[in-house]
């Protein structure tokens, strides 16, 4: 899946919202969308592969955060743009 086709849903893109207003990583389980807890599993996923946020391992917990380095690097403008054109 593209980084396009990855923002290209409105829960994957609440997702991204709450880890670019953050200041840094967050727990799986601390990312609030309306969605079952295996749904929100399945979007994260599909954002990790995508290359849109990066994941880490610690024990049994997860981090995620943005890859808005990468991202601003690669897509000049395309978070900020997503994040504007959704509010």
């Amino acid at each position: 899946m593209t980084v396009l086709q990855a923002l290209a849903d409105p829960v994957r893109v609440e997702i991204v919202r709450q880890l670019a207003a953050g200041t840094g990583e967050v727990t799986c389980g601390e990312v609030e969308v309306p969605v079952a807890k295996s749904t929100a599993s399945h979007h994260i996923r599909t954002l990790v592969v995508a290359g849109v946020i990066a994941e880490r391992e610690d024990g049994r917990r997860k981090y995620l955060r943005l890859r808005r380095t990468e991202l601003d690097k690669r897509f000049p403008g395309l978070i900020e743009a997503v994040l504007r054109a959704t509010r």
